[in-house]
């Protein structure tokens, strides 16, 4: 279908949010062009990143102000160390509850576990972040399914993930 030459399949974001969103995050709204938007280089990594992540994160993962943070530099730092990558895997797999700081900015959410997706798609929407979204430099390797499964063998809960989180964060510090 076209409107106004926008494909509606190119629209890449939609006035929606999570929950827990304030209503300052409902206002969310833009279109792209099909002309504007070059092809991910993980699609299915951004069909799943579309379909569970952009809710909070914003379709482009610049974040959502008092509701979920940028997912724009700290994945991509996060993916060059195997403690980072470790990180990534445990939170997508387990999500993430309490504060945590991204980019100078506090944040305070409960992030929800996606144990119901599977290794594959999870490596996925890493990888969409990561280097479609994040743009990490082609030293950084692409995330595997049998990273994810391997945390997966080892569950934990959101409070462990953030507290795992900070010593990363502190390692991968610019």
């Amino acid at each position: 279908m076209r409107r106004r030459g926008v494909r509606a399949s190119a629209i890449a974001c939609r006035a929606t949010a999570c929950a827990a969103a304030p209503l300052a995050a409902l206002a969310t709204s833009c279109v792209v062009s099909a002309a504007d938007a070059p092809s991910p280089a993980y699609p299915a990594g951004f069909a799943s990143f579309q379909a569970n992540c952009a809710v909070c994160h914003g379709p482009g993962g610049a974040g959502v102000p008092a509701l979920a943070p940028p997912l724009l530099t700290q994945t991509v730092r996060f993916g060059a160390s195997p403690e980072g990558r470790r990180q990534l895997a445990l939170t997508v797999l387990y999500g993430m509850i309490g504060d945590i700081t991204v980019e100078d900015k506090h944040y305070n959410f409960q992030m929800p576990e996606f144990t119901r997706l599977d290794d594959a798609t999870l490596a996925a929407t890493l990888n969409f972040v990561v280097f479609d979204l994040g743009h990490a430099p082609a030293d950084v390797k692409p995330l595997t399914a049998a990273e994810i499964a391997a945390e997966r063998t080892h569950a934990v809960d959101g409070t462990a993930v953030r507290e795992h989180r900070k010593s990363v964060v502190a390692a991968a510090a610019p």
